[in-house]
């Protein structure tokens, strides 16, 4: 056939299969979360591994990777795939969010996997689910020790009690139960005139500052179970230096945030106080209040898990305006400056050797006190490097955990020793103890600072 030649009509016939073609369903139709697009952003460079202050210390402990997108697949392709007893090691720290190059949501994918496990394959009835109920519901326990503050506290840290509580339920007898306050937060809130003195207050303050009485500057404070029931003093400087701004502030109705329950796999528990936290957070965003957190684990809480892990009404909407406290403030005030013409004598007079909480990283917030308190006359702030503490919450309060928690910490214990000053600052209550206990500072909360550089 010539080029001139017109070439016949091409009529493919179609591949016949003998029947019609079903493409194969690896991943089923599910109610669960879709961490498919997730998984499939893995590619495999183990960062998240590296970056793993457990795997850093425990040879045993298979990592992110497999945790995350690797079991997940394991999951979802083979029904009789069991999760891994090992998810347990993982700390929720969250420092593999943080180190993906890809955005795989690492922890969303550990804490369901965790939530799993505890609910289909751990047994019920172990020594080890019952420590772990008692820890990740800490605000009950807490409830009922801030009724009797000095009995709890003389029972908590005496001897054979602690040598008990070791041997039956395997919380460690190595590290000092943290002070119950004699009056909680919610206590001296509610004796001080709640939001009706605030309101005044804030007032008072904007007239002073030459600011409209009645400008719209009201927050709601998620004060968490720690600042509550043991160092109310946090949550009494969050309190005095937002009314020094004139906000108005709320204490709404909350129970806790639901960290140590992540950790602990107890999800079903997680949700049931994440309901009461965003029905209440949700109604005052919608009357124009923000959301603000003095503990950086419990803001992490609001604005990144519960939408992870939990689809209720008005979640998103109170994620999406949810702050931690210092953050808020150099957001909408000019702190700054007002920092800069500050200064500080008398007992916070110090040099603070300050860690950056792995939650407050994850938040991008990491560098914010070092930067904020830099040029504050009186006192001089140094961060003591970028590692772990490695108590992550009731991690370390384990017996099993307490050797591993105290390796990961070690570079931290180290570089506060070296550290010009010998008091300790960071936002995370748990980060506080683990600092403490590793090298014997006294620790405080930026918002204590902030409220002594301030507040008259």
């Amino acid at each position: 056939m010539s080029d001139a030649e017109t070439p016949p009509d091409f009529d493919p016939v179609a591949p016949n299969t003998g029947e019609e073609f079903e493409p194969v369903d690896v991943f089923p139709d599910s109610d669960d979360f879709d961490l498919r697009p997730g998984a499939d952003s893995c590619y495999k460079c183990s960062t998240c591994d590296t970056n793993c202050p457990v795997a850093e210390v425990d040879d045993d402990f298979p990592g992110p990777k497999f945790q995350g997108p690797e079991q997940w697949r394991l999951k979802q392709s083979d029904d009789d795939h069991d999760i891994d007893d090992s998810v347990m090691d993982c700390s929720n720290c969250m420092r593999c969010d943080n180190a993906c190059p890809s955005g795989v949501p690492l922890s969303q994918m550990h804490n369901t996997a965790r939530g799993e496990y505890v609910s289909e394959q751990m047994d019920k009835l172990s020594v080890e689910y019952i420590r772990n109920r008692i820890l990740a519901n800490y605000r009950t326990s807490a409830f009922f020790a801030s009724k009797v503050p000095r009995l709890a506290n003389f029972a908590m840290n005496f001897g054979p009690a602690r040598w008990v509580m070791e041997k039956t339920l395997g919380v460690t007898s190595e590290r000092d139960f943290p002070a119950f306050a004699k009056q909680t937060f919610r206590e001296w809130w509610a004796d001080r005139g709640g939001q009706v003195q605030s309101r005044e207050n804030a007032r008072a303050a904007r007239k002073r500052r030459g600011l409209p009485e009645d400008a719209d500057k009201k927050v709601a404070y998620f004060h968490g179970c720690y600042s509550n029931y043991n160092t109310p003093e946090v949550a009494k400087a969050m309190v005095r230096v937002y009314e020094h701004f004139g906000y108005e502030i709320v204490a709404p109705e909350q129970k806790c945030s639901g960290t140590p329950m992540f950790a602990n796999g107890m999800l079903d528990d997680a949700r049931r106080h994440a309901e009461t936290n965003v029905s209440s957070m949700s109604e005052l965003v919608d009357e124009g209040y923000h959301a603000i957190a003095s503990c950086t684990s419990c803001s992490m809480a609001l604005r990144q898990e519960y939408p992870e892990l939990f689809d209720i009404d008005g979640i998103d909407k109170v994620a999406e305006n949810t702050f931690e406290a210092i953050e808020y403030l150099r957001i909408h005030e000019d702190l700054t400056s007002e920092v800069q013409a500050a200064d500080v004598d008398g007992e916070l007079a110090e040099e603070f050797a300050y860690h950056a909480p792995c939650h407050s990283r994850n938040q991008g917030l990491d560098r914010q006190a070092v930067e904020l308190f830099r040029d504050l006359d009186g006192v001089e702030v140094e961060d003591v490097g970028d590692s772990c503490s490695g108590i992550s919450g009731t991690y370390g309060w384990k017996e099993e955990k307490y050797e591993k928690s105290m390796a990961i910490g070690e570079e931290m214990f180290e570089h506060m020793d070296h550290a010009e000053g010998e008091t300790g600052m960071t936002e995370c209550p748990t980060c506080a103890m683990q600092m403490e206990h590793g090298s014997g500072y006294e620790i405080r909360h930026p918002l204590e600072l902030l409220e002594a550089a301030l507040v008259e």
